[in-house]
């Protein structure tokens, strides 16, 4: 199968994403350095370190989301792109932008906050170009002809709310709002708590979207366990911020909402992972074996995250765990166990459609090799800041030096697991890489062939 023209524009989104991602991986690694060995790159400060892998990763998530949106809808479902022109504008001023934030980090140029640190002016084309990928998503998708699966409504919903949490994030800029530290606070966390339900939206869609492609049953998207996720999925972006607003005021109720909603959710996606697991036969397995096995790893990291997002909404717990490596835990649990394998899934299920076994190799090799170094690196990354984070949080002596000095050897693990977890991601990128690459090369030597006869 060679791709038509128009599908080479999610092809480089994907592409995109893994350099962003291998990026990001090196600067984390940079930065747990320079946390034990505050002199390590002294010229790359952590205040750089940190806002640079931040931003490169979760670049990785949209760009690896937005991309398979636009290869899916016009290569698989025969819906062709409203505006592959508006789809090629969105993705070159995705570079220039992403290349001036990285400039305006190593130059010290800041005046942003949390994920968006940088410049405030930098946010008007990514602003514009989401409004072009907006209209050419709902454009195209209402070509339509038959009821829509669930991943057409979350993906929408995906695009929709992170325009307006993307809008809600910048409110700083108005006096009402900076000029008080508690409303500010409450703003911001609210915002990228939103944020980060948005970009859920776009990769739990995906990930429904790659399981019922494998398994053949496309109705398993229009059931009402899927739309359940869906709704679920919904309250969340409106909810699910508000156990970030412990330390300011709130009502109770909106807390607790927020948690029952936010746990449900993930509960939901776990059990129609799980099912879909049982419900395959082994060709099936094997015959996108490497698909398969990045979409059941994100299946057992949601359920450990489950389970720590269940102890630290705890009202007690919390308390000792906000702030502290636990929290680090559960966000890269959700950034690297659930979303990345996810949207890595999609990408080695795009390389198994578009390339034979014969040129993508089997199950074994540097990608299963990768597979299992990242996750087994992960779990250990993951439980080094557990007990980082508790130890933190238990602590009750008056020297934070001290208290430094009880959890060092849990952050060197963390460290040397972290360099580990990236090897073990490079590598599967590497690969994924090239591979889509074959791909895009072949589409190309397509294209030109006709004109040369």
């Amino acid at each position: 199968m060679i791709a038509r023209e128009h599908d080479l524009i999610g092809l480089n989104f994907l592409r995109l994403g893994m350099l962003s991602l291998g990026v990001g991986m090196f600067f984390g690694v940079i930065g747990g350095f320079q946390f034990l060995f505050p002199d390590f790159l002294q010229e790359l400060l952590f205040t750089k370190t940190r806002p640079i892998h931040v931003s490169m990763v979760v670049s990785w998530i949209f760009l690896a989301a937005i991309g398979g949106i636009y290869f899916y809808l016009p290569r698989q479902q025969n819906l062709k792109l409203w505006s592959p022109v508006a789809a090629n504008i969105h993705f070159w001023v995705f570079i220039f932008t992403g290349l001036a934030i990285l400039f305006s980090y190593l130059t010290g140029r800041f005046g942003g906050r949390e994920y968006f640190e940088f410049p405030a002016a930098l946010s008007v084309p990514i602003f514009f170009t989401w409004i072009m990928f907006g209209v050419n998503y709902f454009n195209t998708v209402r070509k339509e002809k038959e009821p829509w699966p669930v991943y057409y409504w979350m993906w929408g919903t995906g695009v929709v709310f992170f325009f307006i949490t993307f809008c809600e994030a910048y409110l700083w800029l108005i006096p009402y709002f900076r000029e008080s530290m508690v409303r500010e606070i409450i703003v911001q966390w609210k915002s990228y708590g939103a944020l980060t339900g948005s970009w859920n939206m776009l990769v739990y869609g995906t990930a429904i979207y790659v399981a019922t492609r494998i398994s053949g049953d496309k109705e398993a998207a229009r059931s009402r366990m899927a739309f359940s996720l869906y709704f679920l999925g919904l309250f969340n972006l409106i909810f699910g911020w508000a156990h970030h607003t412990y330390l300011v005021p709130s009502q109770t109720w909106i807390r607790l909402f927020a948690y029952g909603v936010s746990m449900t959710e993930l509960l939901i996606l776990g059990k129609i992972l799980w099912d879909w697991r049982g419900s395959l036969t082994e060709f099936q397995k094997n015959l996108h074996c490497n698909a398969y096995r990045f979409l059941f790893a994100a299946d057992i990291w949601i359920f450990i995250n489950l389970v720590l997002a269940l102890i630290i909404s705890v009202p007690a717990f919390n308390l000792v765990t906000h702030g502290t490596h636990v929290t680090v835990a559960h966000s890269m649990g959700s950034t690297i166990g659930i979303n990345t394998m996810i949207l890595l899934s999609s990408v080695f299920y795009i390389i198994r459609e578009e390339l034979s076994a014969e040129v993508h190799g089997v199950c074994s090799g540097q990608v299963r090799t990768g597979f299992w170094v990242s996750n087994i690196s992960l779990a250990v990354f993951f439980v080094a800041l557990l007990a980082a984070g508790f130890g933190r949080g238990l602590y009750d002596g008056a020297s934070f030096q001290d208290m430094a000095t009880q959890i060092r050897p849990f952050m060197m693990v963390f460290v040397l697991s972290g360099v580990t977890l990236m090897l073990g991601i490079w590598l599967v990128l590497w690969n994924a890489f090239r591979l889509m690459g074959m791909i895009v090369s072949s589409a190309t030597s397509e294209e030109v062939q006709p004109e040369a006869a």
